[in-house]
């Protein structure tokens, strides 16, 4: 009797192992079928940004020409233009806590913007926002949804002639 006993309950611990198996993953943390996962704590905690306009001159972006890849050539020529939007908005990589930036800016300052995604697309998400009549409060809001990766970074892959 002892040995059916063990054996039923090596089947149920088996079986249980067995079903923890084919709990997806992506149920509690990351992404399944396309759908953003809830974010973390650490992805709460807004990163580094002036709340202000700036007073005084701010540092020259990287020259677009520095870079090969139109779509790069685009956004660093694009952040120039925005430098004061810019300076008043959080950068989602992160960058303020491995790089020391005090805000998106600083990303288009550095070759740092080149090398993420993140940076690109909050750069091009604030010129189509500040297009739009939008101020720097507002573009920070939508960044802090995650609005920015909704942008169609295709139709800035084109070099733009110079005006």
């Amino acid at each position: 009797m002892r040995g059916i006993a063990r054996v039923g309950c090596v089947a149920v611990l088996f079986a249980g192992a067995l079903a923890l198996t084919f709990v997806p993953l992506g149920a509690n943390s990351g992404s399944f079928r396309g759908q953003e996962a809830a974010p973390s704590a650490t992805d709460n905690d807004v990163p580094a940004y002036h709340a202000q306009a700036p007073k005084g001159e701010l540092p020259l972006t990287m020259n677009p020409e520095l870079f090969r890849e139109p779509l790069l050539q685009n956004a660093y020529a694009i952040a120039a233009k925005i430098k004061k939007t810019l300076y008043q908005q959080p950068c989602y990589c992160h960058c303020d806590r491995s790089k020391g930036h005090t805000s998106l800016l600083d990303c288009f300052t550095s070759q740092h913007g080149s090398g993420c995604g993140t940076c690109v697309y909050e750069d091009l998400y604030t010129y189509e926002q500040v297009r739009k009549g939008k101020t720097a409060a507002q573009i920070r809001a939508g960044i802090i949804k995650g609005e920015w990766k909704t942008v169609d970074a295709t139709k800035y892959g084109q070099t733009v002639p110079a005006k």
